[in-house]
């Protein structure tokens, strides 16, 4: 199909069935400037990311994790909302669209204007004190970490997926991670780790969502991770016939009604024009 084709079978899709569920990845942040973690084969890029309880566990994995993030969360800290998600919340708002379930912790969803949505793995810019549950803004915990640590205030390295950056454990010995201001407890970005689980209500929501819609739509995500991939096969099981947005191999390409590989920066703001 070409292009035309394509926006056409996604109008077409959208049209047919009243509660579309949108479920969102990485791919739709790229345009924003944000990495994604995996190649058009789904291949994951680079090493594996901080686990949860190796966090929790260990002083040095937290100072390789506030290391890497002071410097590279102000990529994310810089990003926009792309035209991608400018026409998530245009669909939504016209009614093409009745929520939207995002993986991504970036937040741009919530600046572009989505409203009906549930961020499956939390937000970056959020961090919670683990023994207080004081909650406080990634931007406030910047400051304390360029305060406690000025020889790395202009560290340059390469940005990675989710507020991450490429320096070796050698630059990390005298780093000094940040603590909660009101208890000295230990700090945890708001997100949900690789080795923790999504919290009951987040998923509750979430599934009640999928529940409630008539067919799926996935936007820039390969699915392979299980939390994104559990609502193609729910939606698989019910009957809901399922469209995606991606530009390369999708974990439920053999349950897929309709792929288009186009970009979603320059084919959602066509489509959300077209239907509007």
């Amino acid at each position: 199909m070409n292009q035309d084709e394509q926006l056409n079978g996604l109008a077409q899709f959208l049209g047919r069935h009243r509660r579309v569920l949108a479920l969102t990845g990485a791919g739709i942040s790229t345009a924003s400037g944000i990495p994604d973690y995996r190649d058009k084969d789904g291949t994951r890029r680079g090493k594996l990311p901080v686990q949860g309880p190796e966090f929790r566990r260990s002083d040095a994995v937290r100072r390789r994790y506030w290391a890497r993030s002071m410097v590279g969360w102000p990529t994310l800290a810089k990003a926009a909302p792309n035209a991608a998600h400018h026409a998530m919340a245009a669909l939504e708002e016209g009614g093409h669209i009745a929520s939207l379930i995002t993986q991504n912790v970036d937040g741009l969803h919530q600046r572009a204007g989505s409203r009906a949505l549930i961020e499956l793995h939390g937000n970056i810019h959020t961090v919670v004190c683990l023994e207080c549950q004081t909650r406080f803004a990634r931007a406030d915990i910047q400051r304390q970490l360029a305060e406690a640590n000025p020889h790395m205030a202009n560290t340059l390295a390469q940005p990675l997926p989710d507020g991450d950056a490429q320096l070796e454990p050698e630059a990390l010995e005298d780093f000094h991670i940040p603590h909660c201001t009101g208890c000295g407890g230990m700090l945890q970005p708001g997100v949900v780790f690789f080795g923790d689980n999504v919290p009951k209500a987040t998923t509750e929501a979430a599934l009640a969502m999928m529940a409630q819609a008539d067919a799926l739509l996935v936007v820039g995500s390969s699915l392979m991770v299980f939390s994104g991939y559990r609502f193609c096969k729910l939606a698989a099981e019910s009957g809901k016939p399922i469209a995606a947005i991606n530009a390369g191999l999708t974990r439920a390409d053999h349950l897929l009604a309709l792929k288009v590989g186009e970009p979603a920066e320059l084919l959602l703001p066509r489509l959300a024009a077209m239907l509007a």
